[in-house]
């Protein structure tokens, strides 16, 4: 009973049934397609929800399938759903549908950001449905908008709406209609950044049957939208006016096939609109450039080349040389102002220097000119000019080898060596700088060391001499000798330096006097892990004796002690030595002997820093036959020797390190065998006692 009132309180106060008490049934209001259909059904998760009309004027009800409701008032859409729904569900009484919400279905194509299907409400109009798909794409033709409504276009001009604000220009939007928003012609049928302005210089007409053309001498050509009653000057002005380079007295006109001459300035001059030609749709208008006039005379100076403003120019009496090359605008930045030449009226040449002038390096004063003469700058030479014939042999200077840009380059007294380095780029990253050649005009050969040259400040008088025709050269150092061993004949024995043995790579390596020990090693990529570096050895050669030179290394990285480090020189040898060599090459006062029921017996190198443990675990441990208990360790003093036994199995259960023995090099470990004991001997005796005794009984028995 409880459970049955507490039902008829949900039903009666259910928000659902609420909603549908109040809302009132509208005989005018019809199911179309985009509506949010409202199903209640207390109890059922699946329903009580919104359901929207699809295209086909049909809901998709859980249970039930699609039900077609399009067109249905709301008492045919209840009856509808209640028909549906009484096939799946039993107790319908408390149900309620209703239409929710009326929408409309729109389709936006073309130029917007985001294309597609939108459901909005109502009451949409054409801008709502722009909004919804992003917007308009920058590109899109305003004026030309589409609206397609079952087999229906319907064009609008949304331009003149966002102009006036009026809404009658714009159609009413219904559900399952497409608005289609065009491109403009502009835009061009490749897909590119849409620039309006640059769009907008070029022009502002979408047809060119009907657009008129200007180009030429004016500052925006383009095709420019035809207007009744438009005269010439308003096109010009709007393709921005003439340049000052227009001929404005032969503007050329083509109106209804008929070509005709406009003068401009006549027009300006007179105001007469008669002389003004008549426009019609696709005219085109031609501004020609000004054709200037060609001069000559007995004044005339000519000036060719790279100056401002290259031309002729009248001559007056008393001008002289840099007055006509100022008049001209003076040389451009290409301008090679130290070969200028000046051609005479009759023939004859004259080379004058600019810029030695202009430094107060050149004694000779501006060449006279006189009216015919020809003055003739010419470009400067290019870098990357590939053409060897824009400098003659006579001031040039071949630069080859390890610099960046090698080749021949204008020479000029006013430089120095460095200058000329500095020129080319410099030396590259495998320059030998240390030994640049130098080879004289006359022959004679120069070698410079660049690197002192730094170091002792760049003192000028210490660089040589060079002049037109020098050549220089800069070699290259070796390659990796684990690379290209065939390198190493570029480099000089006595700058070398030699590493062999237990090193990564071996081989031939430059030294300079400011290298040390370690940065040989180190370009040697260290010693291998096999390497012995306690015992280095370094043959120095650079003395008139014999003299070698022993190196711990290991020594050296415990203490850090540069003194334990040897001097090096060109032309020494340094070599590493293999671990495990031969034992006869340490002498027997460095090493201490094992011997006996061990993996390993031999001779091993000894220092003061081990004890007998590490000797055993170097000679690889005790066999399985050794008789720990009595280890004995010879020790071999100066006055005498001395023996002593180690019980390693009591050392093992103790760990007592006061009960290793004191070991010294040269000393001798044995480890006896077990079966050489004479416990071990007593024992096998007994056994084979034990073993006459039995059988000698059996026999007896049997």
């Amino acid at each position: 009973m409880i459970s049955r009132f507490l039902l008829i309180c949900f039903l009666i106060f259910s928000p659902f049934s609420l909603f549908a008490e109040t809302t009132s049934v509208d005989e005018n209001m019809r199911v179309q397609v985009g509506d949010l259909i409202q199903v209640n059904l207390p109890g059922e998760s699946s329903l009580n929800r919104g359901f929207q009309v699809d295209k086909r004027g049909r809901i998709n009800l859980p249970e039930v399938g699609p039900l077609y409701v399009a067109g249905y008032d709301e008492a045919q859409l209840q009856e509808a759903v209640i028909n549906a729904l009484d096939d799946v569900y039993r107790d319908l009484n408390s149900a309620s549908v209703f239409i929710a919400e009326q929408q409309i279905l729109i389709s936006v194509q073309g130029y917007v950001e985001s294309p597609g299907e939108y459901t909005l409400g109502k009451n949409a109009d054409i801008q709502m449905a722009i909004h919804a798909a992003g917007g308009l794409r920058s590109g899109a033709q305003l004026n030309n908008m589409l609206l397609k409504r079952k087999g229906e276009r319907i064009p609008f001009n949304y331009k003149a709406f966002l102009d006036s604000g009026d809404e009658t220009l714009l159609p009413k939007l219904e559900s399952l209609d497409s608005l289609f928003v065009p491109a403009s012609p502009l835009v061009g049928n490749v897909e590119q950044q849409f620039d309006a302005n640059k769009q907008a210089n070029s022009g502002d007409s979408a047809d060119s049957r009907t657009a008129i053309k200007v180009f030429g001498e004016v500052n925006s050509p383009g095709s420019f939208t035809y207007k009744e009653n438009t005269d010439l000057v308003d096109v010009l002005m709007r393709a921005g006016g003439v340049t000052r380079y227009a001929s404005v007295e032969q503007i050329r006109v083509i109106s209804n096939n008929t070509p005709s001459l406009f003068n401009l300035k006549r027009y300006l001059d007179t105001g007469n609109e008669k002389l003004l030609p008549e426009l019609s749709a696709g005219t085109t208008i031609f501004v020609p450039k000004q054709e200037e006039e060609i001069k000559a005379g007995a004044n005339v100076v000519y000036i060719m080349g790279e100056v401002a403003h290259p031309g002729a120019y009248e001559g007056k009496k008393g001008a002289s040389f840099m007055d006509i090359l100022a008049n001209a605008g003076g040389p451009t930045r290409y301008a090679e102002s130290r070969q200028i030449r000046l051609i005479k009226a009759n023939g004859n040449i004259v080379k004058f220097d600019l810029t030695a002038y202009t430094e107060g390096l050149n004694k000779q004063s501006p060449p006279a000119i006189q009216a015919g003469d020809a003055i003739f700058i010419p470009e400067k030479t290019d870098m990357n000019e590939k053409s060897w014939l824009k400098i003659s042999p006579d001031r040039a200077v071949s630069v080859i080898g390890e610099v960046v840009r090698p080749g021949r380059i204008e020479w000029s007294d006013e430089m120095d060596l460095m200058d000329l380095l500095a020129h080319v780029g410099g030396p590259t990253l495998r320059a030998d700088t240390s030994k640049i050649e130098v080879v004289t005009s006359g022959g004679k050969l120069h070698t410079f060391d660049l690197d002192k040259f730094i170091l002792k400040g760049a003192p000028i008088q210490e660089l040589p001499v060079v002049t037109a025709g020098s050549i220089i050269r800069i070699h290259d150092l070796p390659q990796d000798p684990s690379d290209n061993k065939s390198q190493w004949v570029r480099q000089s024995s006595d700058a070398s330096i030699y590493v062999f043995g237990q090193v990564n790579a071996p081989g031939r390596y430059r030294f300079t006097e400011d290298m040390h020990f370690l940065d040989i090693l180190s370009a040697a990529d260290g010693p291998t892990k096999d390497a012995d570096i306690h015992n280095i050895r370094i043959t120095h050669r650079d003395k008139s004796y014999a003299r070698v030179s022993k190196l711990n290394l290991s020594l050296y990285f415990e203490t850090g002690d540069e003194k334990l480090l040897p001097s090096v020189t060109m032309g020494d040898t340094i070599y590493i030595p293999e671990k495990d060599k031969i034992w006869l090459d340490n002498p027997k006062e460095e090493t201490v002997r094992v011997l006996g029921a061990i993996n390993k017996p031999g001779r091993y190198v000894f220092d003061d820093n081990m004890t007998i443990l590490d000797i055993l675990a170097e000679a690889g441990g005790p066999s399985n036959n050794a008789y720990l208990e009595k280890i004995s360790v010879v020790n071999m003093s100066c006055c005498q020797g001395q023996a002593r036994t180690f019980n390693l199995i009591q050392f093992s259960k103790t760990a007592n390190i006061y009960q290793l023995p004191v070991l010294r090099a040269g000393d001798t470990i044995f480890i006896p065998d077990r079966r050489d004991s004479f416990m071990e001997k007593a024992r096998v005796g007994l056994e084979d006692i034990l073993r006459l005794t039995t059988t000698i009984v059996l026999i007896g028995a049997l």
